[in-house]
C-alpha cells in the first residue's frame, strides 16, 4: 500500500539526515523532494503546493528540541499535515433510522457491488444489525447474480426484481420488504456505467431522493488516481453523498486520490477496501493512514485486526500448552487459519514498523501457508501431536501426499522445533537472563 509514495518520502527526509538544525535551505530542499513525491503520486499540483507551503512554514517556525533531529520533527509535522489533509478523524456511517438505508453509487468497475457485500458483512459481524442487499443496478448483466452470490457467502438476505428495470420502484420495494421482515439496514447498490452520464446521474438521484437515505457512499477505485478525484468532485454535485470509499488499497496505489478527495470534495472517506476477501473492509483512519505512508507501521490497526479474530479462551489454552511445552504441530495449524482471518498477509506485514521497506519487492500472496497446511494435514493424527516421531519413511509419505517435496518436509520440521525451543525459552526467565547475558559473547 503506498510503496513508492512512502519510499520518496522516506528520500526526501534525508536530506536532513545528519543536520544539526533547521534552515530555510535544507528545509526548501526537503520540501521541493516531498512536493515532487506528492506529484507523481497523482496528487493536483495546487493541492500539493498548498500542503509542502504549510509544512515549510511550520518547519521554520519551530525549535528543534535536543532530543529530536530535525529530519524527526519534520517527519512529525508531515504526518500531521498528511492527517489534516486526509479529514483530521474518522467519520463514523450514519446508522440511525428504522431501518436505516444505505445508497452505494459509483461507476461500473470501481467494486461498487463487492464493497456493498462487504458492508453487509461488517454491518452483520461487527455491528450485529440485521440486513438487506438490495440489486438496485438493472442494467449490468451480471450485478445482480453477484450480489446473490455475496449474500448467499455471507449469509445477508438479497432483494431482487429481475423483471423490474425501474431502479427507484425496486429500491421502494426492498425498503416495503425489508421494514415488514425486521430488518435494520438497508444497502441499495445502485446503477452503474463505465463512464458518467446523464441518465445514470439522474436514475441515482431519482433513487435517493425517492428513498431519502440516512446514508450515501461513493465508491471510487483509488488506482485511478486524479481521474478518481475529477469523479467523486462530478458525483457530487449531482448527488451530494456523505462520504467515500475507497476500493483496491492493496494494489498498485499511487495514492493520489486518498490524499485528495477529501479536500475537493470536503467530504470524509468511511471506508478502505484491501482485497477480494468479504473481510477485507477497514474504517478509514486519517491518522493512521499517514504514519503508514510515512513508514512508520500501523500497530494499533493491526492489533485491532488480531482482537477481533483471535478467541480469548483459545488463547488461555494455547498460554498454558506454550507453558508446559506441548505446542504441537495441530496448533500451529490453527494459529494459522487465526492469522489468514485477519487479512491480506502483506498488508499485515506492513502494519509492522519499518518492515513495508523490507518487504517492498518481496512476493507474498494469501496462499502462502498452503504448502505448511496440505504437509501438516498429511501427517496423522499422532504425528501432529508428536513431530520427533516422524522418521525418514513417514517423511516420504508426508511429501508425497501433500505434494511438496522431502526438503520441505524436513524444513518445515526443523523451523517447528526451533519454533517450540524459542517458546519454552520464553517461558524460562532463567534461560532467557543467559540468552541476553551471552548476547556480547555472540556478537564477538
Amino acid at each position: 500500500m503506498f510503496e513508492n509514495l512512502s519510499e520518496k518520502f522516506e528520500r526526501a527526509f534525508k536530506v536532513l539526515k545528519g543536520q544539526g538544525k533547521i534552515t530555510e535551505i535544507n528545509v526548501a530542499e526537503t520540501v521541493k523532494e516531498i512536493r515532487k513525491a506528492l506529484l507523481d503520486a497523482d496528487v493536483n499540483y495546487k493541492i500539493a503546493k498548498d500542503f509542502t507551503d504549510k509544512v515549510k512554514e511550520k518547519a521554520l517556525g519551530e525549535n528543534v528540541l535536543t532530543a529530536i533531529s530535525p529530519g524527526q520533527l519534520l517527519v512529525k509535522i508531515t504526518r500531521d499535515e498528511l492527517t489534516e489533509l486526509m479529514g483530521g478523524d474518522k467519520t463514523d456511517i450514519n446508522l440511525n433510522g428504522s431501518p436505516a438505508v444505505i445508497l452505494i453509487a459509483g461507476l461500473q468497475g470501481s467494486g461498487k457491488t463487492t464493497f456493498s457485500g462487504k458492508l453487509a458483512n461488517y454491518l452483520k459481524t461487527k455491528k450485529n444489525r440485521n440486513v438487506l442487499l438490495v440489486a438496485g443496478d438493472v442494467y449490468r448483466p451480471a450485478a445482480i447474480n453477484q450480489i446473490k452470490v455475496l449474500g448467499e457467502q455471507i449469509g445477508v438476505e438479497v432483494f431482487a426484481d429481475e423483471e423490474n428495470k425501474n431502479p427507484v420502484a425496486i429500491a421502494q420495494a426492498a425498503i416495503a420488504h425489508g421494514t415488514a421482515s425486521g430488518k435494520n439496514v438497508i444497502i441499495i447498490d445502485t446503477v452503474g456505467r463505465l463512464a458518467i452520464d446523464e441518465q445514470m446521474m439522474q436514475e441515482i438521484a431519482a433513487v435517493k431522493q425517492a428513498v431519502r437515505p440516512q446514508e450515501t457512499l461513493f465508491v471510487v477505485d483509488s488506482m485511478t488516481g486524479q481521474d478518481a478525484v475529477n469523479t467523486a468532485k462530478a458525483f457530487n454535485e449531482r448527488i451530494d453523498y456523505d462520504g467515500v470509499v475507497l476500493t483496491k488499497l492493496d494494489g498498485d496505489t499511487r495514492g493520489g486520490a486518498a490524499l485528495t478527495i477529501r479536500s475537493v470534495v470536503d467530504k470524509p472517506i468511511k471506508f478502505v477496501g484491501t482485497g477480494e476477501k468479504m473481510e477485507a473492509l477497514d474504517i478509514f483512519y486519517p491518522n493512521r493512514m499517514a504514519e503508514r505512508i510515512l513508514g512508520m507501521g500501523d500497530i494499533v490497526s493491526l492489533v485491532e485486526r488480531a482482537q477481533e479474530n483471535f478467541d480469548e479462551e483459545q488463547a488461555r489454552k494455547l498460554q498454558k500448552k506454550i507453558a508446559k511445552n506441548t505446542f504441537n504441530l495441530m496448533d500451529f495449524y490453527e494459529q494459522i487459519q487465526q492469522i489468514k482471518k485477519m487479512g491480506n498477509i502483506k498488508d499485515l506485514v506492513g502494519m509492522i514498523p519499518g518492515a513495508g521497506k523490507a518487504i517492498k519487492d518481496a512476493d507474498i500472496d494469501d496462499d502462502a501457508f498452503k504448502s505448511i497446511e496440505a504437509m501438516i494435514m498429511s501427517m496423522t493424527p499422532e504425528e501432529r501431536e508428536e513431530p520427533s516421531i516422524i522418521n525418514g519413511s513417514r517423511r516420504t509419505r508426508i511429501a508425497k501426499g501433500s505434494g511438496t517435496t522431502l526438503q520441505d518436509v524436513n524444513k518445515l520440521l526443523k523451523q517447528f522445533e526451533e519454533m517450540r525451543k524459542m517458546m519454552k525459552m520464553m517461558n524460562n526467565p532463567a534461560a532467557m537472563a543467559s540468552m541476553m547475558r551471552n548476547m556480547p559473547k555472540m556478537r564477538q
